[in-house]
């Protein structure tokens, strides 16, 4: 497996912390060159010097013709093979309290951001016959959760994104597919856990078990087990996988 990707160029969004800083090292142990983009560049910075990337620039992936700019310049020596638009957010409030504003925010970050890592690097996929566009969506994108509905409205629309776009692409080599991980052990959940405990009065151990009640393997899924799906997807032998919404969440339902 150390060399399954070997010569192929990776960009992940979102690439300097949690999930997509595992799936910018899973891939480049498999034998990749990774490019990282995301909006800390002191973070983004530390996960090559770390190895977990080969190359790394600062954009907001809401902003397309930054993101296509930055996009050109990292793909200058060599296009890219596989896209991982990782780059997300969430905001919770009850839909009362979650005005356009709230929902454009989420639809710009989780959406917009995944088109905008896209589009750019289609084009080359599809001249030379292959390619991978994988998007982290969530299990949120397959069912609802209370009090976060701009932020699930967000992420049904990136797994409708990926089966519409997977039947545009259906005979151009390249596959499109959205991996969709339950409550994942990262800083965003570490936050969520912080912000639960303030609110409720409930302990952080309390809030974990609330996060984790509907997992039927009663934990966290951890991002090393995102990054496994999608290096996978990435194999060869996945080619016909495409237009799939893969839940990695213990079962939850």
């Amino acid at each position: 497996m150390a060399s399954a990707l070997a010569g192929q160029h990776a960009l992940v969004s979102g690439g300097g912390r949690g999930i997509g800083r595992a799936i910018a090292s899973a891939l480049r142990q498999a034998g990749a060159r990774v490019s990282i983009i995301g909006r800390n560049d002191d973070i983004l910075q530390q996960a090559v010097l770390s190895g977990a990337a080969d190359a790394a620039h600062a954009v907001d992936v809401t902003d397309e013709a930054a993101v296509r700019e930055v996009m050109a310049g990292l793909a200058a020596g060599q296009p890219f093979d596989i896209v991982v638009a990782n780059a997300g957010a969430a905001e919770s409030a009850s839909f009362q309290r979650s005005d356009a504003q709230l929902f454009r925010r989420m639809v710009e970050i989780n959406l917009i951001g995944t088109v905008n890592c896209f589009r750019p690097a289609l084009p080359a996929m599809t001249q030379r016959g292959t390619g991978r566009l994988i998007a982290i969506a969530s299990t949120a994108g397959h069912r609802g959760y209370p009090y976060v509905s701009a932020y699930v409205a967000a992420k049904h629309a990136v797994v409708g994104l990926v089966r519409s776009l997977a039947l545009e692409t259906a005979r151009s080599g390249v596959t499109v597919n959205a991996v969709c991980p339950g409550y994942t052990d990262t800083d965003m959940v570490a936050s969520s856990l912080t912000t639960i405990a303030a609110k409720t009065g409930k302990t952080r151990e309390e809030a974990l078990a609330e996060l984790t009640r509907d997992n039927p393997q009663n934990r966290l899924i951890t991002p090393e087990e995102v990054a496994a799906a999608v290096l996978n997807l990435c194999k060869p032998e996945s080619r016909g996988i495409t237009g799939q919404s893969i839940l990695i969440n213990g079962g939850e339902f």
